[in-house]
This record gives structure tokens, C-alpha cells and sequence, in this order.
């Protein structure tokens, strides 16, 4: 890296110290998960004269290439500010020592509640709406010259805060890509976590913002049945599958939780399942954009709500959104 780089970043280098200091060196009981780039910890750092609650991810020396990519992350996500992205507070650069410091969102990821009944079929589905405008905005906004694929989008790096907002993260092997040519693809191989990976990138060995359409397709099935993307039942079967010929069948109802099944709108389901089985096509071409699926996802988020406070509703104007309604009531 440039030193003329470097020192565009260097309002953000945090010292090794105060990281270990603010994970307990790094120990047992701030550890988070193991990732296939390093290990997370949590900690508290004070920064800026603020103790900040963060999530330290503390790179594999051997899973990451050199310098470059190391770089590329930090700067990709210095340029990302918005209420649906992770946030990130600074790094470490010491030696063989990296660091990646973000906020830490205190309910961890969508993956671990894809079963709890916490996570009611509205907070699903605007949890479903916020990562379809977390992918919007990285792809289309105006004030970059670079667009993003992030092509490793799945529910375990999607965070949830205190909230439920969702923030999207895991850019690890993020391609940027000049804004002009965001609608082409760019011929790199396959990557991604099996179960979630657009099969269309696996044979053509290219990728699009279409591939993380695909993924995203696979996030909201797992959201909409409560179940992981590779389920381990009987032989092991990926559910994208099983939920495009079941929903071909008219039987998609048979996969779905129970529990989410008994709170569904019926016409809320509609929308979200045909929006979900477009999104996992074969081709590409017959996948929709990420705009459409805002539209698509928003309309049965509303439907839902409406299903659940007709009383509301009724006194609710023509002209204030139901959904503005029941954000500014919480959840």
C-alpha cells in the first residue's frame, strides 16, 4: 500500500494494545465465533472519549493475501455509511497482527435465530427489507464510483442490533467494480458458502449483482421456513432447492414453521414467496433487481402489518405509511 494511502486511513489505526486491552487479550470469554478469515471477540473500547462495545475480528495470517486485500476491506468499508451496514470504528496494522474492529450489534447474527419464536414474522420481514436496501445501496449509490458485489451474503453476516435492525457485513470477498460497468459481469471464480452460492457463478465462472440476488433468495427462505440453508435431515439437502419444487407444486405452506405459518397474511405470503422464487432462477436474466425486490418485499411487510392492526389501520390516513406507523411504535 501507498504511503499516500496509508495515510488516509491512518485517523482509524488503532493501536494492538488498546485491542487487547479492550478484548481481554483476546480470551476465551470474549471470544464470539471462528470465522473462516480469523476469530471474532468481543470487547470495550475506549475511543474518541467513548467506551465503544465492538466485535474484533483478528485475521488468519494464512487466510488472508497479503496486504492488498487486507486494504481493499478497510477501504471498502470506510466508504459505507448507512443505517443497514455494519459499522466500522477503526483497525489494527502490526506486523503480522490484523484487525478488523467494527460495532458490535448485540444480537449477533440472523443465523442463530432462525428457529426462536423472538423473531416474529414481522421483524422477519422487515429484517428481509433492510438487507434488500443494505445490497441497494452498495450497488447504486450515487456518491461512489464504485459498485459492489459482496458474493457472501447469508444469514450469518447480516447482523441484527437491539433493534432487529439489520446491518450487512462479511465483505471479505467483495469485488468493486467501476460504477459504469455494474450491470456486466466480472469473470472471477466461484466463492461464497455452500447452500448460499449462486450456482450459475459455479459453472460460468463469472459474477453479478445478479449472483447475490440468488443469495439473498436463499437468506429469505431460510427466514420464511426458520430453517438453515443446508439442513442436515436425512441426506444432506439444500433448502433452495426443496423450496423452489415445493413452491412449483403449490406446497410451499408444508415447509414453513408451524408458528410463522399460524401469524402469515395470506396475501403477504404471496408476494414474498413468488418474490423469493424469482430471486433463485437459474438464469440469471429471470432474477429480479434489486429495486424490484425492495418494491416486492416492502408491499408484503405492509400487507402483513395490515393483517395485524386492522384496527389501527382504519384510523390510519391515506397519506402516512401503516409501515411508518408501526416503526415508530417499535416492535
Amino acid at each position: 500500500m501507498s504511503s499516500c494511502s496509508y495515510k488516509k486511513f491512518a485517523h482509524l489505526q488503532i493501536p494492538l494494545e488498546e485491542i487487547a486491552s479492550a478484548t481481554s487479550n483476546f480470551s476465551e470469554a470474549n471470544f464470539i465465533e471462528r470465522t473462516e478469515f480469523g476469530n471474532a471477540y468481543k470487547g470495550q473500547l475506549l475511543w474518541s472519549e467513548q467506551v465503544i462495545d465492538i466485535f474484533a475480528h483478528r485475521l488468519y495470517r494464512a487466510n488472508w493475501q497479503g496486504d492488498t486485500d487486507f486494504w481493499k476491506q478497510i477501504s471498502t468499508l470506510c466508504c459505507l455509511k448507512h443505517e443497514n451496514m455494519v459499522s466500522l470504528i477503526g483497525f489494527c496494522d502490526d506486523g503480522a497482527e490484523k484487525n478488523i474492529i467494527t460495532k458490535l450489534e448485540v444480537n449477533g447474527s440472523l443465523d442463530k435465530f432462525l428457529r426462536e419464536p423472538t423473531l416474529t414474522l414481522m421483524r422477519r420481514l422487515q429484517i428481509c427489507v433492510d438487507v434488500a436496501h443494505a445490497l441497494s445501496y452498495i450497488y447504486y449509490c450515487k456518491g461512489r464510483d464504485f459498485s459492489i458485489i459482496h458474493r457472501d451474503i447469508k444469514s450469518s453476516t447480516i447482523l441484527l442490533d437491539g433493534h432487529w435492525k439489520a446491518k450487512l457485513c462479511g465483505f471479505h470477498v467483495s469485488i468493486n467494480q467501476k460504477a459504469y460497468r455494474r450491470h456486466r459481469l466480472c469473470l472471477d471464480s466461484a466463492c461464497g458458502t455452500v447452500g448460499y452460492c449462486d450456482p450459475t457463478s459455479i459453472l460460468s465462472g463469472s459474477v453479478s449483482h445478479k449472483s447475490d440476488v440468488y443469495s439473498l433468495g436463499v437468506v429469505l427462505v431460510e427466514v420464511l421456513c426458520g430453517k438453515k440453508a443446508v439442513m442436515a435431515e436425512g441426506n444432506s439437502r439444500l433448502l433452495a432447492l426443496l423450496v423452489k419444487s415445493h413452491y412449483e407444486l403449490g406446497k410451499l405452506d408444508d415447509l414453513i414453521d408451524p408458528d410463522l405459518w399460524k401469524q402469515m397474511d395470506p396475501q403477504s405470503f404471496k408476494i414474498f414467496s413468488q418474490t423469493t422464487y424469482y430471486c433463485l432462477k437459474e438464469q440469471r436474466s429471470q432474477r429480479p433487481s434489486i429495486d424490484q425486490i425492495v418494491i416486492k418485499l416492502e408491499k408484503a411487510l405492509e400487507s402483513q402489518w395490515k393483517h395485524e392492526n386492522p384496527v389501527r389501520e382504519f384510523f390510519v390516513s391515506s397519506s402516512h405509511s401503516p409501515l411508518c406507523h408501526y416503526t415508530s411504535q417499535g416492535y
